[in-house]
């Protein structure tokens, strides 16, 4: 049994898929960390110095009375939140990460596979009479002898 394991453990897809899970878990942070510490800052300066990681709504104050300076400080006071500041960091993070899966992965895999569809050009045709499969240079049909009509 526990040779049946290794042997799965050490197949090429087990370990493709654990290395993908460790890039992916890395390249997640790397995207994290652009979002908060590059592009937020400027966006909130902009707006008028807004941190979002401090944009909150307090739905229930905790055992200290608000009003809250920072999200943290109300979190540390028990306080029930909304955090939507948050919120709008992660959806930042979600649309860079979507955009970098999209023009780094899909769009070359579809273009090498389109390469692909072009370079394999169909070798037979249908004969217009019989239906059946024939060499794409043929001019007469072997099936049926009808002479085929060239394109």
């Amino acid at each position: 049994m526990l040779k049946d394991f290794k042997a799965f453990i050490m197949k090429g897809n087990v370990i493709d898929m654990a290395v993908g899970i460790i890039v992916g878990i890395a390249f997640g942070l790397v995207v994290n960390s652009l979002v908060k510490d590059v592009i937020m800052p400027p966006i909130g300066l902009a707006l008028g110095n807004v941190d979002f990681t401090n944009l909150f709504a307090v739905l229930k104050e905790g055992l200290t009375p608000g009003p809250y300076a920072s999200l943290a400080a109300a979190q540390a006071a028990g306080a029930v939140t909304i955090n939507y500041g948050v919120f709008i960091n992660a959806i930042v993070n979600l649309l860079i990460i979507a955009a970098a899966v999209f023009f780094l992965i899909v769009r070359p895999i579809a273009r090498m596979q389109a390469r692909t569809k072009k370079a394999e050009a169909p070798t037979t045709k249908e004969c217009p009479y019989c239906v059946t499969a024939i060499p794409i240079k043929a001019t007469r049909c072997p099936n049926c002898t009808s002479e085929l009509k060239t394109a």
